[in-house]
């Protein structure tokens, strides 16, 4: 297997990112697609690995990123966004089968949904399984794996079945909550993707993957909560909520919100359980980790701050992605600032771990009420919400998400920007930078904001009389908590 170049697309989402170390332990040489490689940077294996700059859907830079490459991996998914996701997801298929014939690549590899056959599927099941027809359909021997709810430490399938187990001893909850699931650790199915490129080519077909169990949506809420160590949970399935109520329903209980989780809701609809099981005949039966093992491990590397990647590591659909426009000669328009600087009775170092340890956990330092109901006006417009957290207590790295906001730059020790993913009538920044003074440390904080149009100006107008609370007591917080904790007495 040494020698083997594989190239990985959706290397900065939750499975991309964890197969990439795989196949790098595995003796594959690695290549990874990304539209801003930059997100790439902080990852612990970047230095391991080739990137490569291009677009599935616009198939700039494909033919390119493909040559040489032995096996492609296909990773990208549209779990929301445009109103054309699943017309992006065929011309992202398409390309790409075309681009990796044309490169010679000997193997495609597709991780989709299972989901059953001859049902009405979501729009969002039935892009995934159109994508794997396209993959199939076309030169290249493609193995497509479908794979039902994913457990694993930061998965979506995890935060949502850990939050609702655990922030609800007594439920009300849809019909889908008696559907048949065969779920699957993320060890394992990160194992079989790796394994896959070992397929030979007349292997050119879907594959079925799953766990040794299979259990109701409801019984998996019950044995999380005795792995948990939580007290069996009271069901009470009612018939009247549809996907899209749940999905809401979801968004306002988990940090998982309703734009993500609807098409999470929607693969619970169906029975989700393995047809065949052929992938282990042609790999090697491997033992499979259970259910409960699979909740146990994630459960412990959360508990551990141990988590690689988040269903978070992926940006968000239609969030700006425009840079920071270059200050103070940019000449694109308004923009409007709001700077605060405040000297810090504290070392340098003291002041950046108030600085990266900011929001999930910690909170904003400022007025929670405020920073509260923005988030929840976001989630109620169809926005991130308040609530998804962060990856790491601790440290970011670029591409992180935190709250509603995305590490977009991050220097250690002395900058870090967030862009805002929250639904706004401009593209928004917030910035701090930590300078080493005379005697004390200088703490700046700015909040930037691009106004788009006539509602932009007058958005920034209708919060600018809030800004000295929010933003004023935001610095000030985070300069005293500086303050006091540098003075805290070292641990013996």
């Amino acid at each position: 297997m040494s020698g083997r170049r594989a190239l990985v697309t959706g290397a900065t989402g939750y499975i991309g990112g964890r197969l990439v170390p795989q196949l790098l332990d595995a003796g594959f040489e690695v290549r990874c697609l990304a539209r801003d490689p930059g997100k790439l940077r902080d990852h612990p294996w970047r230095d391991r690995v080739e990137a490569a700059r291009g677009d599935v859907v616009s198939g700039e830079g494909l033919a390119e990123a493909l040559e040489g490459a032995d096996v492609a991996y296909y990773l990208v998914h549209s779990m929301s966004g445009s109103r054309d996701f699943s017309g992006d997801d065929a011309r992202g298929a398409r390309n790409f089968a075309e681009a990796a014939a044309g490169a010679g690549v000997g193997r495609v590899i597709y991780l989709g949904g299972l989901a059953p056959e001859g049902e009405d599927l979501s729009a969002h099941m039935a892009s995934r399984a159109e994508v794997g027809r396209i993959l199939l359909d076309g030169p290249v021997p493609a193995a497509v794996l479908r794979a039902a709810v994913i457990i694993g430490s930061g998965s979506a399938s995890f935060e949502m079945l850990r939050y609702l187990t655990e922030r609800l001893p007594v439920m009300t909850t849809p019909r889908w909550v008696r559907s048949r699931v065969q779920p699957v650790a993320v060890r394992d199915v990160l194992r079989l993707l790796v394994e896959a490129a070992d397929l030979p080519p007349e292997q050119d077909r879907t594959f079925d993957v799953g766990g040794p169990d299979v259990l109701t949506y409801a019984e998996m809420i019950q044995r999380f909560a005795r792995v948990a160590g939580l007290r069996p949970r009271l069901i009470l399935p009612v018939p009247v909520l549809s996907p899209g109520l749940s999905s809401l329903w979801v968004g306002l209980v988990t940090p998982v919100p309703p734009a993500i989780a609807r098409p999470l809701v929607e693969s619970l609809r169906h029975d989700a359980v393995c047809g065949e099981d052929d992938l282990s005949g042609l790999l090697g039966d491997h033992a499979r980790i259970g259910f409960d093992r699979a909740v146990e491990l994630a459960v412990r590397r959360t508990s551990q701050s141990r988590v690689d990647t988040r269903w978070t590591s992926a940006s968000w659909a239609g969030a700006p992605s425009d840079p920071l426009p270059t200050d103070p000669d940019w000449a694109g328009g308004s923009l409007y600032t709001d700077e605060r600087v405040r000297e810090v009775d504290a070392p340098p170092e003291a002041v950046w771990r108030v600085v990266e340890g900011i929001g999930g956990e910690r909170g904003w330092y400022s007025w929670p009420l405020a920073w509260a109901a923005r988030g929840w006006i976001d989630l109620a417009v169809g926005g991130v919400g308040p609530r998804r957290g962060r990856r790491d207590p601790g440290r970011l790295r670029v591409g992180d998400s935190l709250d509603f906001w995305r590490v977009e730059e991050i220097v250690p020790g002395e900058l870090l920007r967030l862009r805002a993913e929250m639904r706004l009538p401009g593209p928004a920044w917030l910035e701090f930078t930590v300078e080493p003074g005379r005697g004390r440390t200088v703490l700046r904080q700015r909040a930037l904001f691009r106004p788009r149009g006539l509602l932009g100006h007058l958005y920034w107008a209708a919060v600018t009389p809030f800004h000295g609370v929010v933003f004023g007591s935001m610095s000030r917080n985070m300069a005293r908590t500086a303050h006091s904790e540098a003075r805290e007495p070292a641990a013996v």
